[in-house]
């Protein structure tokens, strides 16, 4: 289940993908371990990595769409292999990724407009080994994009754009910044523009980096920019749309990077711990810290089989289906907040050798944090993944199967969401199918018992008035929603994959522990009521015990001691 970039080729992919994916394994790995982790203290700015993009054109090929690809078959926007592309980046350090991260966002709002020419500037640029930047958030006012100060006063030729942006990735050099702001003579979504500016022009003033660290994210003002209609994106309620809309398609990269930096931490805290003795014993013979891998691999096979199952539902979206826009944040929130606790529940083995300055671990421990909290915060996408139970539980609706997609097809409907409203229409399948089909596991028929139970809950102690205005509430209870739909996908893979039952039965294991957890919580929150009380104790589930599953998948954890270590 975990990447071995030993062993790995890439198989589900066409010959160009992988080997440019290979090339990019080998590039790190010749580099070795020992610079990876210097160039990170020293905080070097990676022109060499940025140099390696550029002459392999490996962001070039996965980054520009067909219908910019001037009949280049091997460009197109596929998210298959951007996936694995971004599962890579993320095992060899969050720096490397970002760069890649922040031109995907960068590259949205030009794909998805129909300003011609600057969508042939961007696919030039990308071609010459140009990265990009999303100029949305800003000091003051965050992601807030109904507070913007960045503001484009009219002229004879177009705007001048004058304001500043905040937390903007790859602003010290970025070929083209895409900039979300408003005309200072409409009021109102009217008034929003979107457009693109160059970060080496004369009137763009990078201020500093905000962070310490190899990468560069900036502060930048723009005083009296010259906007050309050329460099006009979008405008109106267009322009808050393709905000939101490249976050879908950016932001999924998140949950990709936290599994790369959990498969690379697993393998450095297993064979250290497997190999250690401590009071005549191996480490791992104490039954915590079997306890503890076993959970820990068990949330990561959970993590790749949620985020593998997404780019299905991601690849075959249309406006008739937008499912996608429930799994999307799910992704962002879940799959991210699970990476950190997988490096947890390694850090609390390893213990003081997760701090020291020659192990990936220590890097990991730092960077798996960044991930939940990247312009969209857990409790932002837990309120986004709320509008959509009622119809998710309550109303499902024929869908033909969504296949494995792993063909060469450019995902194009990525550049033509459609307005970003109307969540609370977006009808799904019966979300039980899946886990009908897998009653025969233990503790997914557990689990299917609980995920029943929230339909129970909503129809007889539904939340009142007061409540559905006190967001604390709320948000546990998107915690106990996300655990039914993250179950869904993860079973559907698990078909798809046939992944070993003992493997799945464990991953289930963990889920009827947090569905009991996030109940326990609701039991304690201020505002439940007695009826929601009692709902919450009756919830409280052990998962189905079942000593020689837990030796056999454990086995399978001690057996990546060893296996995969980074070149020195």
């Amino acid at each position: 289940m975990l990447f071995d970039p030993n062993t790995h080729d890439f198989g589900h992919l066409d010959a160009e993908s992988r080997r440019l994916l290979r090339a990019t394994v080998d590039w790190f790995e010749e580099r070795g371990k020992r610079r990876l982790i210097a160039d990170d203290q020293a905080k070097v700015w990676y022109t060499e990595f940025l140099d390696f993009v550029a002459r392999e054109k490996l962001f070039a090929t996965f980054c520009t769409p067909a219908a910019e690809a001037d009949g280049n078959r091997d460009k197109r926007w596929d998210a298959a292999r951007n996936a694995a592309l971004s599962e890579v980046l993320g095992f060899y350090g969050l720096q490397y990724w970002y760069a890649w991260q922040v031109t995907v966002l960068g590259l949205g709002p030009i794909w998805m407009s129909d300003n011609a020419v600057a969508r042939k500037k961007a696919a030039e640029l990308l071609d010459q080994g140009s990265v990009f930047a999303f100029g949305l958030s800003e000091k003051e006012h965050g992601a807030d994009v109904y507070s913007t100060d960045m503001v484009l006063t009219p002229t004879a030729t177009g705007f001048t754009a004058s304001g500043g942006k905040y937390y903007i990735g790859n602003g010290n050099v970025a070929g083209m910044v895409s900039v979300f702001g408003r005309r200072a003579d409409v009021e109102g979504p009217d008034g929003y523009v979107f457009f693109a500016v160059d970060s080496q022009h004369e009137k763009f003033t990078l201020v500093k980096n905000v962070v310490d660290s190899q990468m560069f994210v900036s502060e930048f003002h723009l005083d009296d920019y010259p906007v050309s209609p050329d460099d006009v994106l979008h405008t109106g309620p267009d322009a808050f749309s393709a905000a939101l809309n490249t976050v879908n398609v950016g932001k999924f990269n998140l949950c990709t990077a936290s599994i790369g930096i959990d498969e690379h931490a697993f393998y450095e805290a297993i064979t250290h711990a497997h190999n250690r003795i401590l009071y005549g014993k191996r480490v791992t013979d104490f039954p915590h810290v079997r306890q503890n891998f076993v959970d820990a691999y068990a949330r990561l096979v959970a993590m790749k089989l949620f985020a593998d199952r997404s780019v299905d539902y991601f690849r075959s979206a249309s406006p008739e289906d937008r499912r996608y826009l429930l799994f999307n944040p799910i992704t962002k929130m879940k799959v991210t907040s699970e990476g950190e606790r997988v490096v947890d529940l390694l850090w609390d083995v390893i213990a003081a050798k997760g701090f020291e300055k020659d192990t990936y671990f220590s890097m990991a421990a730092r960077d798996i944090r960044a991930l939940p909290k990247l312009e969209g915060t857990v409790h932002v996408n837990l309120a986004l993944v709320l509008k959509f139970m009622p119809n998710y539980l309550f109303q499902p609706t024929a869908y033909a199967d969504v296949p494995t997609r792993h063909d060469q097809a450019d995902d194009g409907f990525f550049w033509h969401q459609g307005p970003a409203r109307g969540l609370g229409r977006v009808t799904f399948q019966d979300w039980e199918t899946a886990y009908r089909e897998h009653a025969h596991v233990p503790n997914v028929a557990r689990f299917h018992e609980q995920a029943r139970a929230l339909r129970t809950l909503l129809t007889t102690a539904a939340p009142d008035a007061e409540q559905q205005q006190d967001l604390d509430f709320l948000l546990n209870l998107g915690h106990l929603f996300t655990l039914v739909v993250y179950g869904q996908l993860v079973l559907e893979q698990a078909r798809i994959t046939d992944l070993d039952a003992d493997v799945l039965d464990q991953v289930f294991d963990v889920l009827v522990r947090d569905f009991s957890a996030y109940a326990v919580a609701l039991h304690g929150k201020a505002s439940s009521t007695e009826a929601q009380q009692r709902w919450a104790v009756e919830q409280v589930r052990k998962p189905v015990v079942d000593q020689a599953r837990f030796e056999r998948v454990w086995s399978k954890v001690a057996a990546l001691s060893g296996a995969y270590e980074m070149r020195p």
